[in-house]
């Protein structure tokens, strides 16, 4: 079963026994969910609460932005990995646009483009179902395969 298959069961409901772990911890503790995922593409869903998520000014902590996005991206780049391949990210940034307290928050990230080796990724962060955008992210993921890829 390739990760997608393995990713797209997990939406569905269905039991997975795949290459990832479904879900993954971060996501039990933070909270967010994965809720769609397509070849290149993937997209979180989070309820965002100031008893759960705030920093001290009450607002929701950038942390749990850069959570739900890598998320997003990430998934978006494990969707294209052929059975035996992994990926690492290697570098991620965040633009906080807008100060959130309550909010459902959905992440969308998706491949702007996929080499052999590098895939750089891109993700909006937005506010559900008015659309308000709380942050945009970019990320670049290294492909891993044969002896890099395993155990990972």
């Amino acid at each position: 079963m390739t990760a997608l298959e393995a990713m797209q069961r997990y939406v569905r409901g269905e039991a997975v026994d795949g290459p990832m772990t479904l879900p993954p911890p971060v996501a039990r503790l933070v909270g967010f969910e994965l809720v769609k995922v397509e070849t290149r593409s993937a997209v979180f869903r989070l309820e965002a609460r100031r008893d759960k998520h705030a920093n001290p000014m009450g607002t929701l902590h950038g942390g749990i932005l850069c959570d739900i996005a890598d998320a997003a991206m990430g998934f978006a780049c494990a969707s294209m990995l052929e059975e035996g391949e992994s990926f690492t990210t290697l570098e991620l940034k965040i633009n906080f646009l807008r100060p959130v307290k309550e909010a459902r928050l959905e992440a969308r990230g998706h491949v702007v483009h996929a080499g052999k080796t590098l895939v750089y990724l891109e993700c909006e962060v937005v506010t559900v179902p008015d659309e308000k955008l709380v942050a945009k992210s970019t990320s670049t993921c290294l492909i891993l395969r044969g002896d890099q890829a395993k155990g990972r």
